[in-house]
């Protein structure tokens, strides 16, 4: 979802050694509040399932490929439809 190429870069971001791009981070950020959302009312796998699911909110896009291309609010509204019953 951050567009990173190479998985070495996310390991230097959690051990600190390296801070991402802005862009990068404000997809993590977003990935992090709708997972958190979506914990309210479902288990982990029902939330990742979700997140690399085709979404009828989202025009059958999956959510995970919404955010990588940075449309962060539509996820978020999909993630608020789906913990509403909608």
């Amino acid at each position: 979802m951050t567009s990173v190429r190479d998985p070495k870069g996310v390991g230097q971001w959690a051990r600190g050694t390296q801070v991402p791009r802005l862009e990068a981070e404000r997809r993590l950020r977003a990935t992090y509040q709708v997972l958190q959302l979506l914990l309210t009312v479902d288990s982990p796998h029902v939330a990742r399932a979700w997140l690399i699911g085709m979404n009828p909110q989202l025009d059958d896009e999956a959510p995970a490929d919404v955010i990588r291309e940075g449309r962060l609010r539509e996820a978020l509204v999909a993630a608020q439809a789906f913990v509403s019953g909608g």
